[in-house]
């Protein structure tokens, strides 16, 4: 009599779900559940009578779908791993995998900031149509039920907006440069990211899915590798804008000539006159006369600088003499 005392009071403690009820506490529609039912991606529920009833691996098996949906798989690609896993081949590898690439892929903490702060960051005018727009590209995020807070994920892109608009930058120009930086950047990563797998991650995602162990050491390798491309892109990025800033104060200060470190020591360098100097000594001697014209007032320059070394020397020396 005790035992079956003990198997009811086992069977009452097991959570059970009309197909509404699962609903709500999985936060998905009835009819979401349904077309999961349809797909095999559920488990068939116990009929009683005219009515389904689930329980808590229906409830767990929703929330990982919704999980997975939110990292960006696909129905079929959950449906091939949720197989995998009642066949008894286990997730708990791929899952790892799946929340290493889902981390974050920088060491920088999200803050936040209020929208006093943010005006006063930016000149201290509110600018509606600025803070949407930031909001859309994601640079802020609103924080429900606190309208004068924002959520900065990060701090740093942030930090680049302030100081762009402090130098003169209109806030629209900016918003507009990331939106193009923000293509080109994702281009480079998704060109990382095929090369990686390419060479690296083939191996262990060759199968679908991939095993505990595979998925394991891919994870691993996803901790170690992760680094490498910002650093690449920060070397190349550091190269191009030394490059291209030399090229472009080459181009605005009228240097027909490359300037820059490299430029060998024992040829003559370029001396880079401004615009308006230039166009003054056009002025005064005549286009084809300019370059003598430099030249003489260079070394007649050089040979006063020269004279008045030596007579500084000169005079120090008596000084010398006179104290001995």
């Amino acid at each position: 009599m005790s035992g079956r005392g003990a198997s009811t009071a086992t069977s009452r403690s097991a959570a059970e779900y009309r197909i509404e009820d699962l609903a709500h506490a999985s936060g998905a529609t009835v009819r979401t559940i349904r077309a999961y039912q349809d797909r095999g991606l559920l488990p068939t529920p116990e009929r009683r009578g005219r009515a389904n009833v689930y329980g808590d691996t229906h409830l767990a098996r929703l929330r990982q779908i919704a999980d997975l949906l939110d990292r960006g798989y696909t129905l079929a690609s959950i449906k091939e791993l949720l197989e995998a896993w009642d066949a008894g081949r286990g997730l708990g590898g791929v899952l790892g995998l799946v929340a290493e690439v889902h981390g974050p892929w920088t060491d920088e903490q999200a803050d936040r900031i209020s929208r006093d702060e943010l005006n006063r960051r930016f000149g201290g005018t509110q600018d509606d149509q600025a803070v949407a727009e930031a909001v859309e590209l994601g640079v802020l995020e609103p924080i429900p039920g606190r309208p004068d807070e924002f959520l900065v994920p990060s701090p740093q892109e942030l930090a680049v907006a302030v100081e762009l608009h402090g130098a003169g930058v209109p806030l629209t120009a900016i918003s507009g440069h990331l939106r193009e930086l923000r293509g080109q950047v994702e281009h480079i990563a998704s060109r990382f990211l095929e090369f990686i797998t390419e060479h690296v991650f083939a191996r262990y995602l060759g199968h679908r899915p991939p095993t505990d162990a595979d998925a394991a050491e891919a994870a691993e390798l996803v901790r170690r590798l992760r680094p490498l491309a910002q650093q690449t892109v920060d070397a190349e990025l550091a190269r191009a804008m030394r490059m291209f800033a030399t090229r472009h104060l080459q181009h605005h200060l009228g240097a027909d000539t490359p300037i820059g470190p490299d430029f060998p020591a024992d040829e003559p360098r370029p001396v880079l006159l401004p615009p308006d100097t230039m166009r003054a000594v056009q002025q005064l001697v005549g286009t084809e006369n300019v370059a003598a014209f430099v030249t003489a007032a260079t070394e007649r320059e050089v040979q006063t600088r020269t004279l008045d070394t030596l007579a500084a020397s000169h005079a120090e020396c008596r000084q010398v003499a006179e104290i001995d």
